[in-house]
């Protein structure tokens, strides 16, 4: 982990985003070295969503046109 001043998060703002892109947890102190906020990259940026999750397990029908009210797609 690295430990950076407000100042240098100013002056190196781009370089530090790039640090935790590539992983590194940043933490930013005031002059005396106080932590006061903490930079760490996204786990998953990319979670791509699986399609067809439901099937077989949920379902709905409808009437005539293919339209549904409100109340009828939430069971009400």
């Amino acid at each position: 982990m690295k430990t950076v001043a407000v100042e240098e998060v100013k002056a190196h703002f781009s370089d530090i985003l790039l640090q935790v892109k590539n992983g590194e947890k940043v933490t930013i102190c005031e002059k005396l070295n106080a932590p006061i906020a903490m930079i760490v990259p996204i786990k998953n940026r990319a979670v791509s969503r699986k399609i067809g999750i439901l099937n077989g397990i949920a379902s709905f029908k409808t009437k005539g046109n293919g339209k549904i009210t409100e109340e009828e797609f939430l069971g009400l």
